[in-house]
């Protein structure tokens, strides 16, 4: 059983909350209050302190990352190390699965342009994350590669994309992002990528599709734009500054 023995009420809201999306049972306590004798862990807030048995672990929750803490109970609790590793599907909307200790703990869908900021938030703190993303979407995976600051590994996504039943469209991207977490793959700090005629050419007919006079930017443009040099927003204002 975890028990919450906190006076901070942020971190009390903050945790309590997280257990009960995580459905997990709890119970909580003053905070100078005596365990329950069937604590098997305890949460607290910064700076506290509590008289526990040598066997329960105690974990410190922040104001600012309750689902951390909560996190780190779980794993404790599993006996894992809690290492934290993100799994991406590359693409305009990339799948983003957290695990942590092989548990899905968090997923996301998130424009490319966010892609490294949600990493960022869900490893910072975390124990020798690791970040797995596929090899598709070349141009936004390099894109997001160069982005993220943690130990990145570049995986064969093939058969990573789950069949969809009934009612599960909308779920591929995240579940490719969880396989693709579970897999190995190459160390990598960057990817050089030389866009190929159709993608220079897919990038073209996009900035058509966004003109407001519908013209496509040029070859050099669009190459900037493949390579992350230039939005297609800018591309098209530099297109227009042009004439």
């Amino acid at each position: 059983m975890i028990v919450v023995a906190t006076a901070d009420f942020e971190v009390y809201h903050g945790v309590v909350q997280a257990l009960r999306d995580r459905n997990v049972e709890f119970t909580t306590v003053d905070a100078d209050g005596p365990l329950p004798e069937r604590a098997s862990l305890a949460i607290v807030g910064p700076g506290e302190a509590i008289e526990a048995p040598t066997d329960v672990p105690v974990v410190t929750a922040s104001p600012e990352t309750p689902r951390r803490a909560v996190e780190d109970a779980l794993a404790r609790l599993r006996g894992g190390d809690g290492r934290t590793v993100v799994g991406i599907d590359p693409g305009e909307k990339p799948g983003i699965a957290v695990l942590v200790d092989d548990i899905v703990v968090a997923a996301f869908q998130v424009p490319a342009a966010g892609a490294a900021e949600v990493v960022a938030r869900e490893v910072e703190d975390a124990v020798d994350p690791l970040v797995r993303i596929g090899d598709g979407a070349r141009l936004v995976g390099a894109r997001i590669i160069d982005d993220i600051d943690a130990p990145v590994e570049l995986v064969d996504e093939t058969g990573t994309t789950p069949y969809l039943g009934s009612g599960a469209r909308g779920m591929g991207d995240v579940l490719a992002a969880t396989n693709i977490a579970r897999m190995d793959g190459n160390p990598v700090e960057s990817r050089d990528i030389e866009p190929t005629a159709g993608e220079i050419q897919r990038i073209k007919d996009r900035s058509r599709e966004e003109s407001e006079t519908n013209r496509a930017i040029d070859e050099t443009l669009a190459r900037r734009v493949a390579v992350g040099d230039l939005s297609i927003e800018e591309a098209l204002a530099e297109h227009r500054e042009r004439e």
